[in-house]
């Protein structure tokens, strides 16, 4: 087994340019649950109608990309108002089912035919990124230490989307750290509390669901303009529980802890399929007991495993606290 390849992949995937997205898409949902206490589980959702506003407005309607991400932050806001408004004065799980139900009604309605003039239905939209390259200041070539190496896009896409992720966290900091996070971090812990203070907690959930609701679109986009190319089908359920993964995993409640989950998550999932190639490749694992096929499934399996194990021994995740887990639904 070549181990350098091995710890290379890892580690090429856990700073790249998805890793970031994973990033910033959690930081979102770490101000909606980690902070707030909402159970948002179409993250996804809000993902998908960040890239296609980009894409749409791009690839359909030939407008500047600069009016494509306003358009998709725009979209952000108005799908968390119509999550939010009916859901908010209600119990927790209202906005659960209200949200993981949107999140798949959205995507089958952007594969459907009915929507394909303007999404490309199933076959999603292309190359509608090229204002965002054409401006890359780095010159044509391969740049990296060790194994480890990028092209001149992938690094300008890379760099880009590490510096959103460093700017938001920034601004979450400041957030979280101001009066209006307090408030926040106070209805997560006791609604009624902060009701008798004379706080409108309604009001104070609206704000956080729309601003994490934005930043999750702010990552769709980038996913997009990095992929070039956009597909209902990647923005399926599944996604917002890597982002749940991501958050438990880096520890809820702590501005750094989806950053850290992010580039820990996607360098062990990695990890963990090249070596399970590499142990195939070279007979140490039977392809009668695991084939290359369902080296993609038994990896997610592992990370699964080692989730459960965290679960158990340390449940507020690597740097987050006990009371952080803590969670009133009612």
């Amino acid at each position: 087994m070549d181990w350098a390849v091995i710890v290379s992949d890892a580690i090429r995937s856990g700073i790249g340019p998805v890793a970031a997205v994973y990033a910033l898409a959690a930081i979102g949902l770490n101000l909606h649950f980690g902070y707030t206490g909402l159970l948002n589980f179409g993250q996804v959702a809000f993902m998908l109608v960040g890239a296609y506003g980009v894409a749409a407005s791009v690839s359909t309607y030939g407008l500047p990309l600069w009016v494509g991400v306003l358009i998709g932050l725009g979209s952000s806001v108005v799908l968390a108002l119509l999550l939010g408004l009916p859901t908010l004065r209600l119990r927790a799980e209202y906005l659960a089912i209200a949200t993981i139900a949107a999140g798949e009604i959205l995507r089958l309605f952007y594969r459907s035919s009915w929507a394909e003039p303007v999404t490309g239905g199933v076959f999603g939209l292309q190359r509608f990124a090229v204002e965002f390259y054409d401006v890359n200041p780095i010159p044509r070539d391969t740049y990296g230490i060790w194994l480890v190496r990028y092209t001149s896009l992938d690094l300008w896409a890379l760099s880009v989307a590490w510096a959103m992720v460093l700017l938001t966290a920034g601004v979450v900091a400041l957030l979280v750290h101001s009066p209006w996070g307090r408030v926040i971090r106070a209805i997560r812990e006791d609604e009624d509390a902060v009701r008798s203070l004379g706080k409108s907690v309604y009001a104070y959930k609206m704000q956080s669901l729309v601003l994490g609701g934005a930043i999750g679109s702010m990552a769709g986009m980038m996913l997009a303009i990095q992929n070039q190319s956009v597909n209902p089908d990647s923005y399926d359920p599944v996604v917002t529980f890597f982002l749940y993964t991501i958050v438990v995993l880096g520890g809820a409640g702590r501005v750094l802890g989806p950053i850290v989950g992010a580039i820990l998550f996607w360098a062990i999932l990695t990890f963990f399929d090249s070596a399970l190639r590499e142990a195939i490749g070279a007979g140490y694992v039977s392809s009668e007991v695991i084939s290359a096929p369902e080296v993609g499934a038994v990896r997610f399996a592992l990370v699964g495993l080692g989730l459960m194990l965290l679960m158990i021994f340390r449940p507020q995740g690597l740097l987050g606290s006990r009371k952080e887990m803590l969670l009133d639904a009612r």
